[in-house]
């Protein structure tokens, strides 16, 4: 018998800022919609909401922004209800992430954020200064 698989990977750009809530228990969530071109003649897109739990939540909070390129990996979860004022049945689709890329720098977006330094440190420059042009022996080599 197979196993059930819920996987979603959707890329497109935010189409709002990310909006942070807290559950009681003290659990950051972080919702955001996000917009995926068709890519067909018409401009048309389709749209999903996304909800991004705790450390996730936290780094999509602080870096991102509406216009923001991303790829969102995941699962899809329906939640259901009967709505207070008609007392209809209704039902919601959205993606739980379980990975957020960013795609492009703050400069390319609306958003005006800085990286941290840890993540724009530049990596030291090695200069080797005793190179000689002499043949390498290949028995040498210990592998």
């Amino acid at each position: 018998m197979a196993k059930s698989i819920n996987q979603v990977i959707l890329l497109g750009r935010l189409t709002r800022d990310p909006e942070l809530r807290t559950t009681t228990s003290g659990k950051n969530i972080v919702n955001f919609s996000i917009a995926v071109d068709r890519g067909g003649q018409d401009d048309t897109a389709d749209f999903f909401e996304v909800t991004a739990w705790e450390k996730l939540g936290d780094l999509v909070m602080q870096y991102l922004g509406k216009g923001r390129k991303v790829l969102v990996q995941g699962r899809l979860r329906q939640d259901s209800w009967d709505d207070k004022e008609t007392g209809k049945k209704r039902t919601k689709i959205e993606v739980t992430a379980t990975d957020v890329t960013f795609l492009d720098g703050p400069s390319d977006g609306n958003r005006q954020t800085s990286a941290p330094k840890s993540a724009s440190k530049k990596s030291e420059d090695v200069v080797i200064e005793d190179i000689d042009d002499k043949p390498i022996d290949l028995s040498e080599i210990p592998f």
